[in-house]
């Protein structure tokens, strides 16, 4: 079992940058592909990045491509988001997860960190 932590959120102007990051503990990290979720005020969740236990393979949604960069630090336990070019839409709440490399469920998941972006 898979503990998981974010940390990063806050509030930024329009055009600005942040960077999550996602702590793990309680497990073998490198046993899972990880990802990022959002959710904005009044939608539902929604797929962010994807990266896999390896770092071989990284995965966007076409919303964030080319402006968010997923990477991870298996020696830290850690995956990140960098958030560039920030958009007032981007504005959600941002989950960590984790899934085992071997399945497709995301079984781990944060409690999740806030991002606002003002115009």
């Amino acid at each position: 079992q898979v503990q998981l932590v974010e940390s990063g959120g806050g509030l930024v102007q329009a055009g600005g940058s942040l960077r999550l990051s996602c702590a793990a503990s309680g497990g073998t990290f490198s046993r899972y592909d990880m990802g990022w979720f959002r959710q904005a005020p009044g939608k539902e969740r929604e797929f962010v990045a994807i990266i896999t236990w390896n770092s071989i393979i990284t995965r966007y949604a076409d919303s964030v491509k080319g402006r968010f960069t997923i990477s991870r630090d298996n020696a830290k336990n850690t995956v990140y988001l960098q958030m560039n070019s920030l958009k007032p839409e981007d504005t959600a709440i941002y989950y960590c997860t984790a899934r085992v490399r071997t399945q497709s469920v995301y079984a781990f998941w944060g409690q999740g960190t806030q991002v606002t972006v003002s115009s």
